[in-house]
């Protein structure tokens, strides 16, 4: 395939997604992220489109939210594997919330085989995924269908949330930033998201590497109320995005880093609990001195099939 080709192919894909992550780009077009970034590169300095960490997005700032059928083919792996781990969180007789999204429906299939599960959901795809676990009771929330996404927003599903108190919210989002958090491209959306980390003692953010460094319109969660975000290993290129993840773990966060096999290479699954064995829900997290923070601590670069670890360590 020719350069211009190329760049044309990269461009429509853009324009279709709203944002799209090298690594995609470059299984698209059969061709290798060096040369991927090269062409994104070019498109950049012509004005079509702006770099982002690890992709390209649409001119202008802020990226548009895509839908369901786009987003479901991006990313894939990386999908896949965040949500495998994300799924060792959760332990038996729980009560939950799961937001919208194509990674939180990933994981969703994954909590099915958890047993005692209670899930509050605004999400049809979530929903969906778990209606024949036996074991798991689900709980939707009311309000308005939003096609794009499948999702329940407006204030039926935010008044369904009041009084509402579960351990843990699992969110994904359209971008995630130290300075700003999560964020989305939807203002019905957000507000929805807003309301259900309300509800929750701990909040989960599920986002893949390319979300990380990308901001857009609508804030979601604060940096200082996210607990935890798994999210996969960056290509060993992508500095801004190893850069992103530190400035995180720098305000508190706790870094989860998927391999290719979908977990920590260091970390084995913890055993099931029972809801007797569970503690209470802990107060929020507030973001303060002595606090634990996360750093990523990858492996050697020449071995990218070894996934990175997670070490906790004390804020300087």
């Amino acid at each position: 395939m020719f350069a211009a080709e190329r760049r044309q192919l990269i461009l429509e894909m853009v324009r279709a997604n709203g944002a799209v992550s090298l690594r995609e780009l470059a299984r698209v077009v059969q061709t290798s992220e060096v040369t991927v970034r090269r062409d994104v590169r070019a498109l950049e300095a012509e004005g079509l489109l702006d770099r982002r960490h690890g992709g390209a997005v649409l001119p202008g700032g802020f990226t548009r939210e895509s839908g369901f059928p786009q987003k479901s083919h991006l990313a894939t792996a990386e999908k896949t594997a965040i949500a495998d781990l994300a799924a060792g969180l959760v332990d038996e007789g729980e009560a939950i919330v799961v937001g919208a999204g194509t990674t939180t429906q990933e994981l969703a299939r994954r909590l099915a085989r958890v047993p005692g599960l209670t899930v509050v959901t605004n999400s049809l795809l979530v929903a969906q995924a778990l209606a024949h676990a036996n074991r798991v009771e689900v709980v939707m929330t009311g309000g308005t269908l939003r096609g794009s996404n499948y999702a329940l927003v407006g204030s039926g599903a935010e008044q369904s949330l009041q009084g509402l108190r579960v351990s843990r919210a699992f969110l994904s989002g359209s971008g995630l930033t130290a300075e700003r958090g999560l964020s989305t491209s939807n203002m019905l959306s957000a507000s929805v998201d807003r309301a259900l980390v309300q509800a929750a003692a701990e909040v989960v953010v599920l986002a893949d590497h390319s979300k990380l460094g990308t901001d857009t319109m609508f804030q979601t969660v604060p940096t200082d109320v996210i607990t935890r975000l798994v999210t996969d290993e960056p290509p060993a290129h992508d500095d801004r995005a190893a850069t992103e993840l530190q400035a995180l773990a720098d305000q508190g966060v706790q870094i989860a880093v998927a391999g290719a096999q979908g977990a920590p290479a260091d970390t084995a699954p913890a055993p099931r609990r029972t809801r007797a064995d569970m503690p209470l829900p802990a107060p929020r997290r507030a973001a303060g001195a002595g606090q634990l923070r996360s750093a990523v601590l990858a492996e050697p670069a020449g071995d990218r099939g070894v996934t990175a670890r997670v070490a906790d360590m004390r804020r300087r």
